[in-house]
């Protein structure tokens, strides 16, 4: 081997854009999930608010509604689930906006990483979250009478419809995150979004016991077509459109919140 060969600086390899992204983000990620399992107040909610509402609800409400030939407890799954997933998710938005206002988006866009990777890596780790606190929830409902009739096929269904729901969710909470002019907005910003949701929503009761323009609304919104979606493939009750309407409405709030997140996020940037 000649000199010159030995003295040639070593070209590093090239990668994608997309490489990048996804390395950077996975890095991010891993910070986020870090943060949550040493804060033990993201801890307790993790546990005990999946276990609270599945209780509360089920023994509270449970003798005074009727769902017909289906189970309270089997009625009531999921819309616990779904109201867990989109209550977790809404953490993008007061993690995102702590950064935001901490300043620590400062230094990240000193270094040479992706400008998308602090978003994705947040909305990455709550869908971890929520992955956890669904798992909590199956073992409660069960607990609490829970007895499905869906094949592994049907619960993969239900698996993937609620990640899908979790991102749509998470993505517009990432808006919320840098909207909020602080912590404390963040706090129950995402909350006035999601409960009113929650609850005119075919999740507790069904919906054709509210009166006229609430029953309207609280059959054609996004949360009610996951639920139902959710529950026929768990329990048997009719199917109907409510999984193709929930794939479309959580992939067109994907398809809306993004762009809208990334504009927001390029703005902070450069004031």
């Amino acid at each position: 081997m000649s000199e010159t060969s030995l003295l040639a600086p070593v070209q590093p390899g090239r990668r994608s854009d997309l490489f990048w992204l996804v390395s950077d983000a996975g890095i991010m990620a891993k910070r986020s999930i870090m943060h949550i399992m040493r804060s033990m107040d993201q801890v307790l909610s993790l546990i005990l608010f999946p276990v609270m509402f599945m209780l509360l609800n089920r023994y509270v409400l449970g003798g005074a509604i009727d769902t017909g030939d289906v189970s309270y407890a089997n009625y009531l799954f999921a819309g616990i689930l779904i109201q867990t997933l989109a209550f977790g998710a809404n953490y993008t938005t007061i993690n995102l906006a702590v950064d935001m206002k901490e300043g620590i988006v400062d230094r990240f866009r000193s270094l040479p990483m992706s400008s998308s990777a602090l978003i994705i890596g947040h909305i990455t780790a709550d869908l971890v979250r929520n992955v956890i606190s669904g798992i909590i929830i199956v073992l409660v409902g069960f607990a609490v009478g829970f007895r499905p009739s869906a094949s592994v096929v049907e619960w993969l269904y239900v698996i993937g419809l609620a990640l899908l729901f979790t991102l749509a969710i998470s993505w517009l909470s990432a808006i919320l995150g840098l909207l909020v002019k602080s912590l404390e907005a963040a706090q129950w910003a995402g909350f006035v979004l999601i409960f009113p949701l929650t609850f005119v929503s075919s999740a507790f009761v069904p919906t054709h016991t509210m009166p006229g323009v609430i029953r309207t609304f609280a059959e054609h919104q996004p949360m009610t077509h996951a639920i139902n979606a959710i529950r026929a493939w768990l329990v048997g009750t009719p199917l109907g459109d409510s999984a193709w309407l929930s794939v479309i409405w959580s992939v067109a709030l994907i398809a809306v919140s993004v762009p809208i997140t990334s504009w927001l996020f390029r703005r902070h940037s450069v004031q």
